[in-house]
């Protein structure tokens, strides 16, 4: 597993490594770190080599590129080294960045089969962070890596149906793809009885705090529920190169007792912080970019049983209805806090989404979906010994 994430908190990449330990197979995780981390790790007997720590705060072009040339430049040469002295039979690249995927140049060329998963696809989520235009050369630079990228590797994994269609149409045939969404963890993700505050009525937010995510909507919706329902909190676990904004926001509308900002849990202890709330939020803005980005997050809610309000972007729209999510209105506050405020006061509506979303999720668990990649997996090794 080549990834430019935190292995402990990216269920993805983490996913994938452990499934793979349960058939037998050895598995590397060459992952960034964090402060204070060791280079070398193991979790689950999967080998986590830190090879870069990150920080996320990245608000500029050249700082951002930095950071993933000087990841691309380490992973090349620790891929190589080790594939000298032990040849890997498998390696799974994951983007962001697309071209992550020619770190395993030599390894490649030595045998080695590569799938490239593409979590996001990079044009537009580059556009959307940096306010770059479709028609601009630096877009179109993107689209070209994108396709070269693609080229090279002996498989593709969308993580999505909708980014699917937007890359068979421009960048790969449709029989080199499989498209695997970010399913649950049905180990980590379940239904458990919490204990809850019933003095405050508890609404969590998950995940990276980039401008897509749409976190300060949520912030400003809740500087209307002051007054409204002052027992409601909003809980925000995570971190990204909006988080300091983020803080800045809460402390301008006067939000510290009731917006409060944690740090990123590893996936065992978020879901359990997950599972204590009374309301779940995906509050992305509908743009090129978070319109189409898939979010995990919705499923473990309703894998933990937990509502969930989403903003009704196009993707969302292509997987839920009304029956298992409470929709709003992307981008807009007030009507985030209407919602709020009608699912605190309406006990029965709460249960009923948690309900119909249990019954919903229970066929988008990794352990019904796994299969699929394994036969990817299988089909490659087998490639590689023939």
């Amino acid at each position: 597993m080549l990834a430019y994430s935190f292995y402990e908190s990216d269920n993805r990449v983490r996913r994938y490594a452990e499934t793979l330990i349960r058939q037998g197979y050895e598995v590397d995780a060459v992952t960034l770190g964090k402060n204070g981390e060791l280079f070398y790790g193991s979790l689950n007997r999967v080998n986590i080599y830190r090879i870069q720590q990150r920080i996320r705060n990245e608000k500029y072009k050249l700082s951002y590129l930095y950071r993933l040339v000087k990841f691309f430049i380490k992973s090349t040469i620790f891929i190589s080294k080790r594939h000298m002295h032990r040849p890997y039979d498998l390696i799974h690249v994951h983007s962001v960045p697309d071209f992550e995927v020619f770190a395993t140049f030599f390894a490649k060329m030595s045998g080695a089969r590569i799938i490239l998963d593409i979590h996001d696809i990079v044009p537009e989520l580059y556009a959307n962070k940096f306010n770059i235009k479709e028609k601009s050369l630096v877009f179109k630079t993107l689209t070209f890596i994108e396709k070269i990228s693609i080229a090279f590797s002996d498989h593709v994994i969308i993580a999505n149906h909708v980014w699917e269609k937007t890359l068979t149409s421009r960048s790969t045939k449709k029989e080199k793809c499989t498209t695997i969404m970010n399913y649950p963890d049905p180990s980590i993700f379940y239904s458990r009885r919490a204990e809850r505050k019933k003095s405050k009525f508890v609404v969590i937010y998950p995940g990276t705090i980039n401008w897509h995510q749409g976190v300060d909507i949520a912030v400003r919706a809740f500087s209307r529920l002051k007054e409204e329902a002052p027992e409601a909190e909003l809980h925000i676990y995570g971190d990204g190169p909006m988080r300091a904004s983020i803080q800045q926001l809460v402390d301008d509308l006067g939000l510290q007792a009731s917006a409060i900002l944690k740090e990123t849990l590893p996936l065992e202890q978020i879901a359990i912080a997950m599972s204590s709330a009374d309301l779940g939020i995906v509050p992305k803005r509908n743009d090129s970019f978070g319109g189409g980005a898939f979010s995990t997050k919705i499923l473990e809610f309703m894998a933990l049983g937990i509502p969930v309000v989403v903003a009704e972007t196009r993707i969302d729209r292509y997987y839920f209805n009304d029956r298992i999510v409470k929709f709003f209105e992307p981008e807009n506050a007030g009507d985030l806090a209407k919602v709020i405020t009608e699912l605190i006061r309406d006990k029965e509506l709460r249960k009923r989404l948690a309900s119909n979303a249990s019954a919903f999720v229970s066929e988008y668990t990794w352990d019904k979906k796994e299969k699929d990649y394994l036969s990817i997996v299988e089909k490659l090794v087998q490639q590689k010994v023939h």
